[in-house]
Formats: C-alpha cells, sequence, structure tokens
C-alpha cells in the first residue's frame, strides 16, 4: 500500500535541517498508524512528503505501486485529489459554504455529476452523525461538529489513504473521544488506512501501530491491541 525506502529531507539554509534520515517504512491496507514523537522528531514532515505537499531530499515513496516522486506537478495535483484525503487540525473549511457543500467541493472540482456528489455529502454526513446539520454554516457548528465536516469532505472522493494531522488538537475531551472513534469505525468499516500524527497518548489506542519518530529517525514501533470501541 505505502512504502518509504532510505527517505530523507534537509531543509538548506546557513545550518542545513535534516528532517528525516534515511526513514524505510511500510503501512498496509486497511491500517490505522499513528506517527508520534516529541516536536521537531520529523513527523509532520513524513505526513506532508506522503501528502505530496513536500518533496523528499532523496529516497522514494511508492503509494499502491506507483512512485509518486516521479510524478509531474500536475500529476502530483491529480493524485492528491482521487487518492487522499487530509484532515488538519484548523478544519480548513470554507466558512461561506455550508457543511453539506464544503463536503462534497472536491467532488465536484473533479467534474462528478452533481445529483451524485449531492448524495454522496449527504450520505457522508449522515455517516459522521451529522445528517440534520446538512444546511448549516460553519460558523452554526461546535469545533467537533466542524471537525467531522471535514472527516466528511476527505473520504468525498473514496480515497485510498486518509492523512491526519493533528486532527484533535483544538478539541475538548469529549470531541476528541468522538472524533477518534469515528476515525477508527471508518478503518474498521470501510478498510480505510489512515496515517495520524499526534501527540496525545490516549489517541495511540485507537490506532493498530504506532511509529515513534525522533531526530528524524524512527526510534521504535508498537503493536496496538485495539481495546477502544469504535
Amino acid at each position: 500500500m505505502i512504502e518509504f525506502t532510505d527517505l530523507k529531507k534537509t531543509y538548506e539554509g546557513p545550518v542545513p535541517v535534516q528532517a528525516l534520515r534515511e526513514v524505510s517504512l511500510k503501512v498496509k491496507r486497511g491500517e490505522f498508524i499513528a506517527v508520534m514523537g516529541p516536536s521537531g522528531a520529523g513527523k509532520s514532515t513524513l505526513l506532508h512528503l506522503l501528502g505530496l505537499l513536500d518533496t523528499s531530499t532523496s529516497g522514494q515513496i511508492i503509494i499502491n505501486g506507483i512512485d509518486v516522486s516521479k510524478l509531474s506537478y500536475y500529476q502530483k495535483t491529480a493524485f492528491r485529489l482521487k487518492e487522499l484525503g487530509y484532515v488538519f487540525q484548523e478544519y480548513a473549511l470554507l466558512p461561506e459554504l455550508n457543511a453539506l457543500e464544503n463536503v462534497y467541493l472536491p467532488s465536484m472540482l473533479l467534474g462528478t455529476a452533481k445529483k451524485e456528489y449531492i448524495e454522496a455529502a449527504s450520505n457522508l454526513l449522515e455517516k459522521v452523525g451529522l445528517g440534520e446539520r446538512l444546511h448549516h454554516l460553519i460558523h452554526q457548528l461546535s469545533g467537533g461538529e466542524q471537525q467531522r465536516v471535514a472527516i466528511a469532505r476527505s473520504l468525498i472522493n473514496k480515497p485510498k489513504i486518509l492523512l491526519a494531522d493533528e486532527p484533535c488538537a483544538n478539541l475538548d475531551t469529549q470531541n476528541k473521544r468522538i472524533v477518534m472513534r469515528l476515525l477508527r469505525k471508518l478503518c474498521n468499516e470501510l478498510n480505510q488506512t489512515i496515517v495520524m500524527v499526534t501527540h496525545e497518548m490516549e489517541e495511540r489506542e485507537y490506532a493498530d501501530r504506532v511509529i515513534w519518530l525522533r531526530d528524524g529517525i524512527i526510534e521504535g514501533e508498537e503493536k496496538i491491541s485495539q481495546g477502544v470501541s469504535s
């Protein structure tokens, strides 16, 4: 599904910063991976490279048999839109659009038929527990509801991989639990591959495996026995 081989990322400057140092990792289809470690460990860099939002200095990223480092700029844009879903800690929703419109926007950009993308977006909002909030503007939703809209939007194009960057950083304890249970449910029911960056120790319990990063290298891995209810 996903394979990193000797992945390096160096940020050039007066003092070059090695954000990643020969990272090699495999992620299976339907696996929920939590990437953890202290600030500056390289977690966000790894996610940005996987999401094709940045390019590696060297090494290889293979997704579904495709060496994405060899794709052109326009091919990467198309690949992101079709194959990858993103959930950000700041939600990244458009305030002038309602929940339904925010969810179906990526599908509309792909040229999907209007009836089809409205139906798909409605179904996804129902799945994340917001079936009665379709036409609410973003400011009319709580933080937890906004993040669930963002998750629904990330799934509208049926991505192979869902990337989550600190998805619960701005949520209270109750909403963190709701969002994490939702991600676990999506993994279980849709066989959705999820790669999540987090600082929160309790969130690791929802993953299948934890990848511990420190100073740009994989310090260790931890397999989680699923005891959290979805």
